[in-house]
Protein backbone atom coordinates (compact mmCIF):
# COMPACT_ATOMS: atom_id res chain seq x y z
CA UNK A 1 0.00 0.00 0.00
CA UNK A 2 2.93 2.32 0.62
CA UNK A 3 3.93 2.08 -3.04
CA UNK A 4 0.36 2.69 -4.20
CA UNK A 5 0.10 5.74 -1.94
CA UNK A 6 3.47 7.08 -3.08
CA UNK A 7 2.49 6.71 -6.74
CA UNK A 8 -0.78 8.57 -6.26
CA UNK A 9 0.86 11.32 -4.18
CA UNK A 10 3.53 11.74 -6.85
CA UNK A 11 0.76 12.19 -9.44
CA UNK A 12 -0.84 15.01 -7.42
CA UNK A 13 -3.46 13.23 -5.33
CA UNK A 14 -3.78 13.87 -1.61
CA UNK A 15 -3.26 10.52 0.11
CA UNK A 16 -3.69 9.45 3.73
CA UNK A 17 -3.71 6.10 5.50
CA UNK A 18 -7.11 4.73 6.50
CA UNK A 19 -5.94 1.43 7.97
CA UNK A 20 -3.38 -1.32 7.45
CA UNK A 21 -4.44 -1.99 3.86
CA UNK A 22 -6.54 1.09 3.14
CA UNK A 23 -5.98 4.59 1.80
CA UNK A 24 -8.05 7.73 1.47
CA UNK A 25 -7.34 9.47 -1.82
CA UNK A 26 -8.58 12.94 -2.73
CA UNK A 27 -8.44 14.53 -6.13
CA UNK A 28 -7.33 18.03 -5.13
CA UNK A 29 -9.00 20.04 -7.89
CA UNK A 30 -12.51 18.63 -7.43
CA UNK A 31 -12.15 17.45 -3.84
CA UNK A 32 -13.70 14.08 -4.75
CA UNK A 33 -12.61 11.42 -2.24
CA UNK A 34 -11.80 7.84 -3.24
CA UNK A 35 -11.15 4.93 -0.90
CA UNK A 36 -8.65 2.21 -1.79
CA UNK A 37 -8.34 -1.18 -0.12
CA UNK A 38 -5.75 -3.82 -0.96
CA UNK A 39 -6.83 -7.43 -0.47
CA UNK A 40 -4.15 -9.85 -1.62
CA UNK A 41 -3.07 -8.50 -4.95
CA UNK A 42 -6.39 -6.83 -5.83
CA UNK A 43 -6.73 -3.07 -5.31
CA UNK A 44 -10.37 -2.12 -4.81
CA UNK A 45 -11.32 1.52 -5.38
CA UNK A 46 -14.60 3.06 -4.32
CA UNK A 47 -16.24 6.45 -4.04
CA UNK A 48 -19.58 7.47 -2.62
CA UNK A 49 -21.81 9.24 -5.13
CA UNK A 50 -24.52 10.08 -2.63
CA UNK A 51 -26.36 8.90 0.48
CA UNK A 52 -30.15 8.93 0.25
CA UNK A 53 -33.19 7.62 2.14
CA UNK A 54 -33.82 3.97 1.25
CA UNK A 55 -37.20 4.82 -0.24
CA UNK A 56 -35.45 6.97 -2.87
CA UNK A 57 -34.06 3.89 -4.59
CA UNK A 58 -36.92 3.29 -7.00
CA UNK A 59 -37.15 0.77 -9.82
CA UNK A 60 -36.41 3.62 -12.27
CA UNK A 61 -33.19 4.51 -10.44
CA UNK A 62 -32.12 0.86 -10.38
CA UNK A 63 -32.84 0.47 -14.11
CA UNK A 64 -30.71 3.53 -14.89
CA UNK A 65 -27.83 2.30 -12.74
CA UNK A 66 -27.90 -1.18 -14.29
CA UNK A 67 -28.52 -0.22 -17.92
CA UNK A 68 -25.73 -1.22 -20.29
CA UNK A 69 -25.98 2.12 -22.10
CA UNK A 70 -25.98 4.38 -19.03
CA UNK A 71 -22.60 5.96 -19.84
CA UNK A 72 -20.80 4.29 -16.93
CA UNK A 73 -18.53 2.00 -18.89
CA UNK A 74 -15.56 1.37 -16.62
CA UNK A 75 -17.03 1.30 -13.10
CA UNK A 76 -19.97 -0.35 -11.39
CA UNK A 77 -22.56 0.75 -8.83
CA UNK A 78 -23.10 -0.81 -5.41
CA UNK A 79 -25.62 0.01 -2.70
CA UNK A 80 -24.76 -0.09 1.00
CA UNK A 81 -27.25 0.26 3.85
CA UNK A 82 -26.16 2.82 6.42
CA UNK A 83 -27.01 2.77 10.11
CA UNK A 84 -29.61 5.49 9.78
CA UNK A 85 -31.96 3.76 7.28
CA UNK A 86 -30.27 5.38 4.32
CA UNK A 87 -28.45 3.93 1.34
CA UNK A 88 -24.99 4.90 0.12
CA UNK A 89 -24.66 4.66 -3.66
CA UNK A 90 -21.06 3.97 -4.57
CA UNK A 91 -19.07 3.64 -7.77
CA UNK A 92 -16.39 0.97 -7.71
CA UNK A 93 -13.48 -0.28 -9.75
CA UNK A 94 -10.56 -2.63 -9.17
CA UNK A 95 -7.26 -3.74 -10.64
CA UNK A 96 -5.04 -6.76 -10.15
CA UNK A 97 -1.49 -5.87 -9.15
CA UNK A 98 1.38 -8.08 -10.21
CA UNK A 99 4.83 -6.65 -9.55
CA UNK A 100 4.17 -2.89 -9.13
CA UNK A 101 5.93 -2.27 -12.40
CA UNK A 102 4.96 0.30 -15.01
CA UNK A 103 1.89 -1.71 -16.09
CA UNK A 104 0.53 -1.84 -12.53
CA UNK A 105 1.19 1.85 -12.03
CA UNK A 106 -0.74 2.59 -15.23
CA UNK A 107 -3.61 0.34 -14.09
CA UNK A 108 -3.84 2.09 -10.71
CA UNK A 109 -3.84 5.57 -12.23
CA UNK A 110 -6.36 4.51 -14.87
CA UNK A 111 -8.74 3.02 -12.29
CA UNK A 112 -8.70 6.19 -10.21
CA UNK A 113 -9.15 8.35 -13.30
CA UNK A 114 -12.04 6.21 -14.59
CA UNK A 115 -13.83 6.53 -11.24
CA UNK A 116 -13.46 10.30 -11.30
CA UNK A 117 -14.83 10.49 -14.85
CA UNK A 118 -17.64 8.03 -14.14
CA UNK A 119 -18.80 9.86 -11.02
CA UNK A 120 -19.59 12.92 -13.13
CA UNK A 121 -21.73 10.78 -15.44
CA UNK A 122 -23.32 9.01 -12.46
CA UNK A 123 -24.37 12.27 -10.84
CA UNK A 124 -25.96 13.36 -14.11
CA UNK A 125 -27.58 9.95 -14.58
CA UNK A 126 -29.26 9.59 -11.18
CA UNK A 127 -28.97 13.03 -9.59
CA UNK A 128 -32.34 14.29 -10.78
CA UNK A 129 -34.10 11.08 -9.77
CA UNK A 130 -33.17 11.09 -6.09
Amino acid sequence: MDRVGSLLAKKGYEVSTAGANALRIREVTSGVPVQAVLEGNILYLSLTCTVVPSASISAEVMRKMLASDNGISTSYFQLYDTRDSKVAITLNNFCKLQDMGVDDEDDILSCVHFLLVDVMQARELIGGLL
